[in-house]
């Protein structure tokens, strides 16, 4: 379900920001692109203004690179904003900087939109050369570039997120929230950087958007519905469980020479900390899989593995071309406790290979 959120803001210079208009950081408040002063008090000084306005406003970062240490911008607000960004944000570099695990922060807001071709910059490598993610909580810890908490009617659009040195994006409680030509960015090698994590939230729409991670693309938490993605290139990156789920529906993809093009596993065992035998208990239903084609980098193009005392329900798979594109043999499909419902050509013929015993290393 698509719901178009449309907002409205006059861009008449010389208003003031308690009446509606342009706020801009710089010309108003004194920010510095200079990389090193901070643009917490002037973003969160044009905040104040903009939120207390009963007419529509937009708050502008011009072009050039600033440094934020921080900043939650808060409501209920009594009109519509608009954040434009057009210059390069720039997070502490020092993982120890932040005491909370979020860098900036959109909490309880109705009719938002944050747009512009600006990058909000994590600095996260330093983070990723840390040692500590397998071994314990270190990385939950660490900032999520983009918190939108319980936010209603709110459109994300033209941004890009780079380098975050946890979660790029955290989305919770939120009602009709649409990602659109969106861009996330850090290396393939970077811990526990997942693109979007959604929790507890409806109408959630990721449209037209490319996602460069070192984890998950996208991330489904518990008691969210009435999602949609869609146009989304994905890579590197890739899946995550997804908690309690039922009608989830994969079609007209094209993988590019991707490890795991189609995979349900309840096997799944990050960092090889699993008890023996262990398994997800999640009742997976209603999931299909429909005219997806291209290339697999690893043999396993087809992996369907599910609980033995929760067996997947409802499983299809319809128009598969996979092809595996390395010179290590043919691309197979791998199935366990599930009975797939399959139409269409199937290459790899569903189901046709031996599962290994152990559980799956992380990707």
């Amino acid at each position: 379900m698509l719901i178009p959120l449309l907002l409205s803001i006059s861009s008449a210079k010389g208003q003031k920001g308690g009446g509606g208009g342009v706020i801009d950081v710089v010309a108003k408040f004194g920010a510095k692109a200079d990389e090193k002063t901070d643009l917490s008090k002037p973003l969160l000084d044009a905040w104040k203004e903009a939120c207390a306005s009963t007419s529509p406003a937009k708050i502008v970062i011009p072009k050039g690179i600033y440094f934020l240490s921080t900043a939650t911008l808060e409501g209920p607000c009594k009109a519509p904003i608009e954040l434009q960004v057009e210059g390069t944000v720039k997070a502490p570099a020092d993982p120890g900087a932040l005491k909370e695990p979020k860098w900036i922060a959109f909490n309880r807001i109705e009719n938002f939109k944050l747009f512009g071709e600006g990058v909000f910059d994590g600095q996260g490598t330093t983070a990723y050369k840390r040692e500590g993610c397998e071994k314990n909580d270190y990385c939950d810890s660490l900032p999520i570039n983009l918190r939108f908490d319980f936010l209603t009617n709110t459109m994300v659009q033209g941004i890009t997120s780079k380098d975050s040195k946890q979660f790029h994006v955290n989305v919770l409680g939120c009602k009709n929230i649409t990602f659109e030509h969106f861009t996330i960015s850090a290396p393939g090698e970077s811990p526990n950087t997942d693109g979007i994590h959604i929790r507890r939230s409806d109408g959630v729409n990721v449209l037209n958007t490319e996602i460069k991670t070192g984890d998950d693309c996208v991330s489904i938490g518990d008691g969210s519905k009435n999602l949609v993605i869609n146009g989304v290139t994905c890579g590197p990156g890739h899946g995550a469980e997804p908690g309690t789920c039922s009608n989830i529906h994969f079609e007209d993809i094209t993988v590019t020479n991707v490890s795991s093009p189609i995979i349900i596993d309840q096997k799944y065992c990050p960092w090889n900390k699993c008890k023996i035998n262990e398994e997800s208990k999640v009742k997976l239903s209603n999931i299909s899989f429909k005219n997806i084609h291209g290339t697999s980098a690893l043999p396993e193009a087809v992996k369907i593995i599910c609980n033995a005392t929760l067996p997947c329900e409802n499983v299809e798979l319809a128009d598969i071309e996979i092809t595996l594109s390395g010179p290590t043999g043919p691309a197979v499909s791998q199935c366990s406790n599930v009975k797939p419902k399959v139409s269409g050509k199937q290459n790899p013929v569903a189901c046709s290979a031996p599962i290994a015993a152990k559980p799956t290393p992380a990707a």
